[in-house]
Formats: C-alpha cells, structure tokens, sequence
C-alpha cells in the first residue's frame, strides 16, 4: 500500500498513521507562486459571482439581531477603526471587522454552496480579506486572485476528509475556512514559501464550529470567526511567528485529529488546474441547501396547479438522507430554526410561493396557517435520492394526487443561477440599505473589480453614513 493510501485509509489511531509527502508545504509552494495571469477567464468570472454573491448577503443581514448583538458585546474591546461594517456606519480594527462581516455573510444562511461537502466559501475568505484590503490597499485583481486561492484551499481540504468529517459534528465551514482565509490573506501580505507554512500550520490548529449549534447565532458564528482567526494566523506568519511544517497532515496534525478519512490527493492533486470555485453554487432560497429541491418543487406544484393550504390533505416528500439529518426540525420555534425544518419550508413555498428571508422570520414560523400546513408534511428518507433531487406528493382534499420530481434544485450546479438571477437576488438584498442608486453602484463595482485600483472601495461603498 502506497504512503498516501495507507494515510487515506489506514488506522484511526494517529500515532500509528504513516506520514503522507508534505502537504502544508505542498499546498504553501503553489499559494505563495499563484499569478492572476494564470487564472482561466471561467475561473475569474465565478470569483466574480462568488463575490457578488457575498456581499449581497452580508450587506442584506447587516441589521439582523445577531450582528447587532455581536458589534453591541464587541464593540468596547475593538482596536483602531480600520475597516467598515458592510451595510452599517460603524467602523472596527480588521480582526473584528473580518469577524462581524463573517456572521453578517452567512446569518441568513443565504450565501454560497460548494455542494461537494456543503462548505460555504466565501464567508470566511472575503470577510478577512475585504477587511484587510481596507488597511492595506491591494488592486481588484490581486484581490480576486486571493479569493479564489482561498475558496480552492478550503474546498479542497474539505473534499480531503469528507464527509466523514461533517458526519461526526464538525460545521466544515468552520474548520475549513479558516484555512482559505489564511491562505487569501496570506497572499494579499505576500507570504513566501515559508511563511505561508506558518500561516497553514496556525490556521491548523484554530478550528471552530459544531453542527450542534445550527439552528442559533452561533452558526454564523463559525465563519466570522474562520475569517478572523485566518486572518490572525496570516499577520503572525507574516511577522515570523513559527508553526509545526505538517499542520495539516502530521500524525497530530488537523486531518488526522478530526477525520477518520484522508484523501490527500485532494488537496495537492492538480493544483492550478483544478478549481473549485467552479464547483460553487449561489442560493434562491434563504435556508440551508439540502431543503432547496423540496421548496423547488413545491414551488412549480404551486404555481402549476394554483394551490392553497386550505385545500391540501397532505404533502409527502421523498428525500436524501441528508436531508432529515440536517434539517429534520419539525416545530421550529425562531426563523433561525426554520432554515433547518424541510417541513417549514415546504409548507412556506406552497403559501408563500417562496422561501426568501421573510418566509424565516420568527413571525412567519410562528403563523398559525404555516404551522398548520407544517404538522402536514411528512418527508421520508430515500437511499437512492441525490443530494439535489426531490420527490414530492401532494395529496388533495378531495383525493386528487400531484406529483413533481426534482432532479437537479434550481441553484444546483447543473441548474446554476444565472447573472442576471444573481443581480436580483442582490438588488433584492442590498436595496433595503443603500436604496436605488446605491444598490446599482455597488453593483457594478463588485462586476468590475478587476479593473479597481483598490478594492477596499468597495468596503467603503458598502458602509452607511
């Protein structure tokens, strides 16, 4: 058996593990070398997306109560006013501005997918470097460079352990983003080799985020605190502050101490050729991914059929086992908790005709025609059911049948959202806060960031007076 099989596959034990080649300095070589020149037009313009994508959500969910609450406990221990809360006035030190836009990004639970192992890239990677852009300028292309850097680190470290990795209660976002946030912040400081081992090796021994907490604040938590702790690991290495040279893959390392599984062809195989970020997917609904193919089809049942809940018997749903693990709530109690309730959301798509954020508000959960329609949806776990894919029954009170199956949900990869349904979503997001004018300005700075001279511009345009 070869080193990197027997580290793929052979004993939990760590001590006992083989040691696989050098994957942090591996991984350190290509990030500290990586051009923008080199990046492929496909790959820039789904940066391009990611972006767009992000920013919309962390500017839309700026008033929510958590961000509120997080600058409200945090803002007295906050250092120099270095950079801005997108979508309000307040300004904060970069470690605390990385961490308050992360949670802003991914409260809604609105933000970018990459459907291999449910990491949501962007979070982490552009809340660090969008507040570090603001400190020390960096052009729009060196910029989006590092954001794609970034998402292919944690993608690709993810797609190394799991889903063994999520399986046993790690949020991947979490533990995985930090290591994209190290890495893009890293080359934004202009790490050598050596340095970004460092900042590899620091990233490594930071990971956050439990599955226990999804459904509270403490979800969003994760990201913003993956872009922060990313970011502190990138400003240390930067100074020399020293790691082990294996944080990834040593017999202690991070692989091995939260995963039973490794694959470490995943995260040095193809480097430069393969790109993850063309894997990601952006969300048409407010919630987590794994519900969209219900509320898809329910959606078309509802607009196919022109239904209503006072005259449905029953709704039944054939599912991925993923799904009922996930987001098997069957009486949330807030909006947060409705994002993961397939049975909230089902019953919203068929009243609501969608699931943006309004649909998961804690008034809305608690609306007594949605909770009625809610106690009558049944969802069934199906083996052989994808992870995009859904089977729906709608059984009529007068007896009469729909069915509708889903193959692939409407924001899947293989039913991507368009640029155009990208700009809605974020008009829809942003307008609330920066009104007409401001929301087509920021628009098109975030399409033409290329050709920006600083991209902490956008940062600036962001923010409210």
């Amino acid at each position: 058996m070869s080193t990197a099989t027997a580290a793929a596959h052979g004993p939990s034990d760590p001590a006992s593990v083989e040691l696989p080649p050098a994957v942090t300095r591996i991984l350190a070589r290509h990030l500290a070398a990586a051009r923008y020149e080199d990046l492929p037009a496909d790959v820039r313009h789904e940066g391009l997306r990611t972006f767009l994508n992000w920013l919309g959500c962390a500017v839309g969910s700026a008033r929510h109560e958590a961000v509120s609450i997080a600058i409200d406990a945090l803002s007295p221990f906050s250092g120099p006013a270095q950079a801005g809360i997108l979508g309000r006035a307040e300004r904060m030190d970069v470690l605390h501005a990385a961490l308050i836009n992360g949670i802003s990004s991914h409260v809604f639970d609105f933000d970018d997918t990459h459907l291999k192992t449910v990491i949501h890239p962007a979070g982490p990677v552009a809340s660090a470097i969008l507040a570090l852009a603001e400190l020390r300028p960096v052009s729009g292309r060196d910029f989006l460079n590092a954001l794609v850097l970034g998402v292919d680190v944690e993608c690709r470290i993810g797609n190394a352990v799991y889903p063994d990795h999520y399986h046993v209660g790690w949020h991947i976002t979490g533990t995985t983003g930090v290591f994209g946030a190290a890495a893009a912040a890293g080359k934004l400081l202009g790490l050598d080799e050596q340095r970004m081992v460092w900042a590899l090796g620091l990233a490594a021994t930071q990971p956050v985020g439990l599955r226990e907490m999804f459904g509270t604040m403490t979800k969003s938590f994760h990201p913003g605190r993956a872009a922060q702790n990313g970011l502190t690991a990138a400003l240390l290495a930067q100074r020399g502050y020293t790691s082990s040279e294996q944080g990834i893959e040593a017999k202690r390392g991070w692989a091995n101490v939260t995963s039973t599984h490794r694959n470490y062809d995943e995260i040095t195989g193809d480097l430069g050729r393969r790109n993850e970020i063309l894997l990601n997917s952006y969300k048409p609904f407010a919630c987590g991914i794994v519900i969209h193919p219900a509320i898809d089809g329910c959606v078309q049942l509802r607009n196919e059929h022109g239904l209503v809940a006072a005259e449905i018997e029953r709704i039944d749903l054939k599912v991925h086992p993923l799904v009922l693990e996930l987001t098997g709530k069957t009486a949330p109690k807030t909006g947060l908790d409705g994002k993961f309730s397939v049975y909230h959301s089902a019953a919203v798509a068929i009243i609501d005709g969608r699931a943006g954020e309004p649909q998961y508000s804690d008034e809305r959960v608690r609306d007594p025609e949605v909770v009625g329609l809610r106690d009558r949806v049944t969802a069934v776990i199906d083996p052989a059911m994808p992870a995009d894919a859904v089977a729906v029954t709608v059984t009529l009170k007068g007896g009469r049948v729909l069915q509708k199956r889903v193959d692939h949900a409407i924001g899947s990869v293989a039913r991507p959202m368009t640029d155009r349904d990208l700009e809605a979503k974020f008009t829809d997001l942003v307008q609330p806060v920066h009104g007409e004018a401001g929301t087509a300005a920021l628009l098109r700075a975030c399409w033409d960031l290329e050709a920006l001279a600083d991209a902490g511009d956008i940062a600036r345009m962001a923010q409210t007076r």
